[in-house]
């Protein structure tokens, strides 16, 4: 039975899967403040459901398209006390995004169409991402002004080495599924046809193995890689970006679709 911790995010339990799907398909999935506050409850319910007998945890998505991003509309318009004060809103991001890294269950994220900027954040604090043939994957926030600032810097090295990550961070640019797959950025592709059946696959391959096992495995390996002051530092570059005039410019510019930007550097 689907069970909505909002209309945003729609939550099911099917035998051992415990299923998160963003609701959001008019919109391209677009993440918002009111979708995270969802997605910070889905996964406090994903403990609960640990308790209860769930083995793998799903996160996937309504629509074609799993996630553009953030929704820029949130800053057409800045809070005066928000665009001041970003340390705040920054850190209970990566809060909720931490949840997921830590969450009891291993944690799969289905990838089809667009998985750009927070979305794609949002994947790396998942275990595995398994992808759809021509998804597309990136972190164009350079192109906004701004960096990956909810964990996304600091997975991304820690996931495929940091030369790869400014690769990927300084220039903005997508990544092509194959050499995502040999990055290690993402751990399958399927054909779209074939992709619910490898999903399937990894669930069961998971969910056959001992779930205290599982469980502790997926712990002391995120603790041998931790580095919780890269968050911090990502919270602070991100608090001097959001006040630039070069961010702002952005924002309107990819709202009205106004290109190209002219970078002003301040």
């Amino acid at each position: 039975m689907d069970e909505p911790v909002s209309d945003l995010i729609i939550c099911r339990r099917e035998g051992a899967t415990y299923e998160v799907t963003l609701n959001r398909p008019r919109q391209r999935n677009a993440i918002n403040d009111d979708m995270m506050e969802a997605i910070s409850a889905a996964f406090d319910r994903a403990e609960r459901e640990f308790s209860n007998g769930a083995r793998v945890a799903v996160i996937r998505a309504a629509g074609r398209v799993f996630s553009a991003g953030i929704d820029l509309s949130q800053f057409s318009a800045p809070d005066a006390k928000l665009h001041d004060n970003l340390f705040p809103f920054t850190a209970r991001y990566q809060a909720i995004f931490d949840k997921i890294e830590r969450c009891s269950l291993p944690v799969i994220c289905v990838l089809q169409g667009y998985c750009l900027g927070l979305a794609l954040e949002l994947a790396l604090a998942c275990d595995f991402r398994i992808a759809a043939e021509r998804a597309k994957l990136g972190l164009p926030e350079s192109r906004l002004g701004i960096i990956p600032d909810v964990g996304g810097t600091v997975r991304l090295v820690k996931l495929i080495g940091p030369a790869r990550a400014k690769d990927l961070i300084l220039t903005g640019r997508n990544i092509d599924l194959p050499q995502a797959l040999d990055w290690g950025l993402v751990n399958a592709v399927y054909p779209k046809s074939e992709l619910e059946a490898g999903v399937n696959a990894w669930v069961e391959s998971l969910a056959a193995a001992a779930p205290l096992a599982v469980s502790y495995g997926k712990r002391v390996i995120n603790d041998i890689v931790d580095n919780t002051r890269g968050l911090q530092i990502e919270a602070w570059a991100q608090a001097q970006l959001f006040r630039s005039a070069d961010f702002r410019r952005a924002v309107a510019a990819m709202l009205d679709k106004s290109y190209p930007i002219d970078w002003e550097g301040k």
